[in-house]
């Protein structure tokens, strides 16, 4: 019975009918490999480990900050493209569609190259001396350049959710007293959390993985990291074998988490 109480503590284990997440072991196993092939051949694979651990971490801060930024752009781009007011309807379209055309990478590549010139040109104009030396912060701009990008399909799902709500709930609150703003915040938009979870934490997924991208504007994070050995070491195999190890452990764990979330929101609906 304590075993019991345990696991309902942790995020992912299904105690019903006394069964866990059999997708925790594919997990298990893949840790079990990173640490097989670490404790078997310290060089070159603890090595890597070892010298990508920093980056792992820049890695989990841009994700983390980005999708956290991206969520709550996201919602506010939704309720704009289902504004009444035309220009914030229009404006909010606008991006989503320019954000959805243009290429992850081709984005990163602007904010860090183009942005920091355009801003240079608009101090020179201007004559501000601090926009005229301003310098790009890689890792402000990854995260800028991510948040930009994904919250344009953040909003879609937004969107989609709360369209998915019976209009009746939204009567029903009017009804009942309630403003507009009251009626979203406390009747549509719980709702629509619950219906929007499983692509949320699809698109943190694809967050994480996407945001290597950012190693191309100098941000040091796991595969830059990943590179940066191999010139060194002139090992490609082992080197991209322990990176790939390392992102899918981290994504399978994120996949666990959210569908213990999805679980747990179903659980409480009910």
């Amino acid at each position: 019975m304590q075993i019991r109480k345990e696991l309902e503590k942790v995020p992912g284990f299904e105690v019903a009918n006394h069964q866990i997440d059999s997708w925790w072991w594919l997990v298990a196993a893949v840790v079990a490999i990173v640490a097989l092939l670490a404790g078997l051949e310290p060089d070159p694979y603890w090595r890597i480990i070892k010298f990508v651990s920093d980056g792992l971490l820049v890695t989990v801060g841009v994700t983390i900050t980005a999708f956290i930024l991206t969520l709550v752009l996201g919602l506010l781009t939704a309720l704009g493209r289902l504004s009444n007011n035309g220009f914030v309807r229009w404006f909010t379209t606008i991006y989503v569609e320019v954000a959805r055309g243009v290429p992850l990478l081709v984005q990163l590549l602007f904010w860090y190259f183009a942005f920091p010139s355009i801003i240079q040109a608009l101090g020179r104009l201007i004559s501000y001396e601090p926009f005229e030396h301003y310098l790009a912060n890689p890792f402000v701009m990854a995260i800028l350049g991510l948040t930009f990008c994904y919250s344009a399909y953040m909003s879609e799902i937004y969107r989609a959710g709360i369209q998915s709500v019976p209009k009746g709930q939204n009567e029903a609150a009017r009804s009942l007293g309630m403003t507009h703003n009251q009626s979203m915040r406390y009747v549509i938009l719980p709702q629509a959390f619950r219906t929007v979870l499983p692509p949320v934490g699809n698109e943190f997924i694809s967050l994480l993985k996407d945001s290597s991208l950012v190693s191309v504007v100098s941000v040091a994070d796991i595969t830059r990291r990943g590179r940066e050995f191999m010139a060194a070491s002139f090992l490609p195999v082992e080197t991209w074998m322990m990176i790939a190890l390392i992102y899918l452990i981290m994504t399978l764990i994120s996949a666990r988490v959210v569908a213990w979330i999805e679980r747990k929101t179903q659980t409480e609906a009910r």
